[in-house]
C-alpha cells in the first residue's frame, strides 16, 4: 500500500527539519571527521549544547530561517 504524503500530512516534519538544519550548520558543515565515531561524538556534543542553549540567538535565527523555507 502506498501512502501519499501531502503538505497536510507532512507538516509536522517542518519543525524537525529545522532542527536538523541547525545540527548540520553547527556540527557537520565544513568538517572532515576521521571516523563515524568522531562524527557521532560531535553530534552528541551538539545535542547537549543545544539543550543547554535553546534560547541562543544564532540557533534561533537558523531554526527560524529553516522554518520559513
Amino acid at each position: 500500500m502506498e501512502i501519499a504524503y501531502t503538505p497536510t500530512n507532512s507538516s509536522w516534519l517542518n519543525r524537525i527539519e529545522a532542527q536538523f538544519t541547525a545540527l548540520r550548520y553547527f556540527a557537520l558543515d565544513g568538517t572532515d571527521h576521521a571516523s563515524h565515531r568522531e562524527q557521532s561524538s560531535m553530534i552528541r556534543r551538539y545535542i547537549i549544547w543545544r539543550n543547554k542553549h535553546a534560547a541562543d540567538e544564532k540557533l534561533r535565527e537558523i531554526v527560524n530561517r529553516a522554518n520559513v523555507a
